[in-house]
């Protein structure tokens, strides 16, 4: 990856890696936007956008998703914060609930990556920009143990809740990922590079990548 040329880096993660809140800092580091399924969510029902509307923006002006970024005061210096599951029932946002809404993410991420470089988190990132000129694609894993740790103390969960709700998001996830790309996510020739988050801060995992790109 290049980093005298626009780029776009995406992150997908499993559920207490730490990957959201390594990609964040990567994006800080890079002096880039960070993007997650938080921004996604707040386009998609601030402008109510589908892929019909979304051509029609297309059509206006070349620089739709600069115009959108403006309108929502999205930029550098504002942390939308994602949404992290907490019960059963707020498992459900993980998942679009057509084709549509998954093609809809996936012009609105192609459009963000069209006017800027950037770092994303999850959406499946990683097949959306699989033909980017100019991209990097990460996975961050972490030992069972690791994620429970994390899942626990973010989540105020018992050990047993927190490995619930790792199972439950993990396998959502990969059902997503199969569902609208054909592949798995934890198919290791979809990225360019694997991290596993063990021993190791998210600050030293991000400076890990930036020496990567380096």
């Amino acid at each position: 990856m290049r980093r005298d040329e626009k780029f776009v880096i995406t992150i997908n993660r499993e559920l207490g890696s730490g990957g959201r809140t390594v990609g964040r800092k990567l994006a800080e580091k890079l002096g880039v936007p960070f993007y997650d399924k938080a921004v996604i969510n707040a386009l998609e029902e601030k402008f109510n956008l589908d892929v019909d509307e979304i051509e029609k923006l297309k059509g206006r002006s070349h620089t739709w998703w600069a115009e959108l970024k403006h309108m929502l005061w999205i930029d550098e210096s504002i942390d939308v914060a994602c949404y992290e599951p907490e019960s059963e029932s707020a498992l459900t946002i993980e998942t679009p609930t057509s084709a549509k809404m998954f093609k809809t993410e996936e012009e609105i991420l192609r459009g963000i990556a069209d006017e800027e470089s950037c770092v994303i988190a999850g959406r499946a990132g990683f097949y959306v920009f699989r033909n980017h000129p100019n991209h990097l694609n990460i996975l961050i894993q972490a030992s069972m143990p690791f994620r429970l740790e994390r899942v626990m103390r973010k989540q105020k969960l018992s050990e047993a809740e927190a490995r619930k709700t790792i199972e439950k998001v993990d396998k959502m996830r990969e059902n997503y990922v199969k569902e609208y790309t054909k592949t798995s996510r934890y198919d290791t020739r979809n990225y360019d590079l694997v991290i596993s988050a063990d021993g190791m801060s998210e600050d030293e995992i991000a400076d890990m990548i930036l020496g990567y790109i380096k």
